[in-house]
């Protein structure tokens, strides 16, 4: 992970035979974006899905890379945030995909972060019993983390992402440029989705981003660290969804700090108050808290990982919430809606060390509660 950095655009296989693709990650690569699509499926048309945010600063430049590779586009302009993955509006994107005569033959693109790549992805999934899409991350979560794999979903009343579907993109472009015009608590939130790597199964990663955070937030001018960083993520993320594409065993380390993170998620309302990043960033800190009370690592590697999660701004504990704090009954009923749970009994990502998570099946239930109890009473 301390390979000299390349100023180039990177290229990062997703080895799932026939049904591979690659991660382009580079400054300025949108503009490529037409021709890599007419490469791939020649004479196709083009369905956009994206959202209101999104379409401002990006959306005439994805247009004009269409137009110049002679490939015709329509679109779809969707409220920006987490509202918007519902059976309403997937319902809609599913429809106007339909009467814009997209056909089996042609294809999808997901212009946005991780609510449009999840929501268009899932519409992919299901309309004409599945189309192709390509994954046009602009975010840094999304870049790093839910534009690769292949999970779509939208949300359920009764907790995060539980109505979804496998379904792999043909391609992900990403131009860290669009990263440019992300509000910075927007790009805080997608880091929590990039340290991970390093906390899950790098700890010389996560040494990297302690002495290069800054770079990577404020990039100087020829400075790569952004890409450096993003293309280590995606490699970590494509070998363990080459490995195991539908999660039935190593893919369930991306989710440390997810099982909490969801839960204080939907007890916020999927609302702005938290925003997806910022509660991963919460439940990694109480991921590490949990695994040194059960006496798994030091409380000082639980501490280390806390510090840089909040040097760089984000919440690691539960009582950083704004607003009235859920109890832990109310944390206890959203997690054990955990997609996780097996037969009442949980299933969490613990750690050994920074850069050693493992999966530990059959979590008593009254060992999280009371560790949440604790938690709470710090407020």
């Amino acid at each position: 992970m301390t390979a000299a950095i390349r100023n180039d655009s990177s290229i990062v296989a997703v080895a799932l035979d026939r049904r591979g693709y690659d991660i382009v990650i580079g400054r300025g690569v949108l503009a490529s974006l037409g021709s890599r699509i007419a490469e791939l499926r020649p004479g196709a048309k083009v369905f956009i899905v994206t959202d209101a945010n999104v379409a401002r600063h990006h959306l005439a430049a994805v247009e004009a890379a269409l137009a110049r590779a002679d490939l015709p586009a329509s679109r779809m302009i969707v409220p920006a945030g987490e509202a918007s993955k519902c059976f309403a509006v997937l319902q809609q994107v599913c429809e106007t995909i339909i009467a814009a005569h997209i056909e089996r033959g042609d294809l999808v693109i997901a212009l946005g972060g991780g609510v449009i790549g999840d929501l268009a992805g899932l519409a992919a999934a299901i309309t004409r019993r599945g189309l192709d899409y390509v994954q046009v991350p602009t975010t840094l979560l999304a870049q790093v983390d839910s534009s690769v794999g292949g999970k779509t979903a939208i949300d359920s009343a009764h907790g995060k992402n539980l109505i979804g579907a496998f379904h792999q993109p043909i391609l992900v472009l990403a131009d860290t440029a669009t990263l440019d015009t992300l509000p910075p608590r927007e790009f805080r939130a997608g880091y929590a989705e990039l340290v991970k790597y390093g906390l899950i199964g790098d700890a010389a990663f996560f040494a990297w981003l302690e002495a290069h955070w800054r770079d990577i937030f404020n990039p100087a001018a020829g400075s790569s660290a952004r890409e450096h960083a993003i293309a280590v993520a995606c490699r970590a993320k494509a070998g363990i969804v080459a490995r195991d594409e539908r999660e039935t065993g190593e893919r369930a380390l991306l989710n440390l700090g997810h099982t909490f993170g969801h839960a204080l998620e939907a007890a916020c309302g999927f609302s702005e108050r938290l925003l997806h990043g910022e509660a991963v960033s919460i439940g990694m800190a109480l991921a590490f808290g949990f695994s040194a009370r059960q006496g798994l690592l030091p409380a000082a590697e639980a501490a280390r990982a806390a510090h840089h999660l909040a040097e760089t701004g984000l919440p690691t504990r539960i009582a950083d919430l704004a607003g009235e704090l859920p109890d832990s009954d109310r944390l206890m009923e959203l997690i054990a809606q955990d997609k996780k749970v097996k037969r009442g009994r949980l299933t969490l990502i613990l750690v050994r060390r920074i850069g050693a998570a493992f999966i530990e099946t059959g979590v008593e239930p009254a060992a999280v509660r009371a560790f949440l109890g604790e938690q709470l009473a710090k407020r």
